[in-house]
C-alpha cells in the first residue's frame, strides 16, 4: 500500500513539475498580458499541488518526490519551440498547454481508477490535481 501511495505522489509531482515547466516555456512567448496573468495563476496552482505532495511525501519516504527528468524537460522545451516556430499566437500557445494538460487528466483519472485503496490524503491530492487540470482546460479554451 505504501509503495502505491509513493507512486501516486511521484506521478502527481512529475505532472505538476511538467506543467510548471511547460508554462514557463510558453510564457516566454506570450504577448497578451491577460493570458500571461492566467498562466501565472495556473503556475501557482501547480506549485501548490507540488508543495502538498512534498509535505505529504515525508510520511512515506525520507527521499524527495520524483520530478520530471532532464530529458523530458528538454523534449518539452524543444517541442514547444518547434510547434511555435511559425505560429506563436495566444491560440496556439493555449492549444499546446491544453494538449499537455489533457494528458495529465487522463493519467490522473487512470491512477484514481486503478488505486481505489490508496490513502485518503493521497487520493485527495490526486483528485484535486485532476480537478485543477480540468478547470485549467476550461480556462485555456477561452484563448483558442
Amino acid at each position: 500500500m505504501e509503495n502505491q501511495n509513493l507512486n501516486i505522489l511521484d506521478e502527481v509531482n512529475k505532472g505538476a513539475t511538467m506543467g510548471m515547466g511547460a508554462i514557463s516555456y510558453v510564457s516566454e512567448k506570450v504577448t497578451d498580458n491577460t493570458f500571461k496573468e492566467v498562466l501565472d495563476t495556473e503556475f501557482s496552482k501547480y506549485e501548490k499541488i507540488s508543495q502538498r505532495v512534498n509535505d505529504l511525501y515525508a510520511q512515506y519516504s525520507d527521499k524527495d518526490p520524483h520530478e520530471t527528468n532532464a530529458m523530458n524537460k528538454m523534449m518539452t522545451w524543444y517541442g514547444i519551440q518547434m510547434k511555435t516556430m511559425t505560429d506563436d499566437t495566444t491560440s496556439k500557445l493555449s492549444e499546446l498547454l491544453m494538449q499537455g494538460t489533457n494528458m495529465g487528466i487522463i493519467e490522473g483519472r487512470r491512477l484514481l481508477n486503478q488505486h481505489p485503496q490508496a490513502d485518503s490524503d493521497v487520493k485527495n491530492i490526486l483528485n484535486d490535481f485532476v480537478v485543477m487540470q480540468e478547470d485549467s482546460v476550461e480556462t485555456l479554451k477561452k484563448y483558442l
